[in-house]
Parts: C-alpha cells; sequence; structure tokens
C-alpha cells in the first residue's frame, strides 16, 4: 500500500518561500516519477512539478523559475522549495507518484 505524506504547508507574505515535503512508503521510491498538483478554490487540479527517478524535471510554467522540485531517495521524499511565492499560489498542494497515487494535500496560502 502506498502511503504519501505532505508537509510543509503554511501561511507566508506575497514574496516569501515555503518548502514542501512529501514522504513516500510502500513502494520502490527511487524508481518513481514523482509530481506535485495543486488545486485552488473553484478550480480544477493542476499540475506543478514533476521529477524522475533520474533526477530530470518539468515545471508549469506559471511557477518556472521560482518553484524547484527535488528528491532525496534515502529518505524516501520529494519537496518543492517555493520562492517568490504570489496570492495566486494560494492553493491546497498535492503530492502524487506515478499518476496513480495521491497524498491527502497541504494548505499554502499566500497574503498580499
Amino acid at each position: 500500500q502506498v502511503q504519501l505524506v505532505e508537509s510543509g504547508g503554511g501561511l507566508v507574505q506575497a514574496g516569501g518561500s515555503l518548502r514542501l515535503s512529501c514522504a513516500a512508503s510502500g513502494s520502490i521510491f527511487s524508481i518513481k516519477v514523482m509530481g506535485w498538483y495543486r488545486q485552488a478554490p473553484g478550480k480544477e487540479r493542476e499540475f506543478v512539478a514533476r521529477i524522475t527517478g533520474g533526477g530530470g524535471t518539468n515545471y508549469a510554467d506559471s511557477v518556472k523559475g521560482r518553484f524547484t522540485i527535488s528528491r532525496d531517495n534515502a529518505k524516501n521524499t520529494v519537496y518543492l522549495q517555493m520562492n517568490s511565492l504570489k496570492p495566486e499560489d494560494t492553493a491546497v498542494y498535492y503530492c502524487n507518484q506515478a499518476l496513480t497515487y495521491w497524498g491527502q494535500g497541504t494548505q499554502v496560502t499566500v497574503s498580499s
């Protein structure tokens, strides 16, 4: 049974930073593609960033240059470093594994 547990969300002022973490268990983490998605109130869930087992990364245009996804395979953890946060980044952020498994989400709120 794969479990993904996110942490690190919170309230931050515009221009600030947060780092989200997602701890995974129940799978061979090092070979899995891991991703971050987000869902704002009244909107559909959208892609934010992904990282392959080999460390290749992709980002949504809206976060490119501000967010960085990384992973520590020894800790079975994926991170999302979010800098220069904007009010429009406010959403529940979800960790995803292999487009199959989801975490429970962590709230990020950016005040203007």
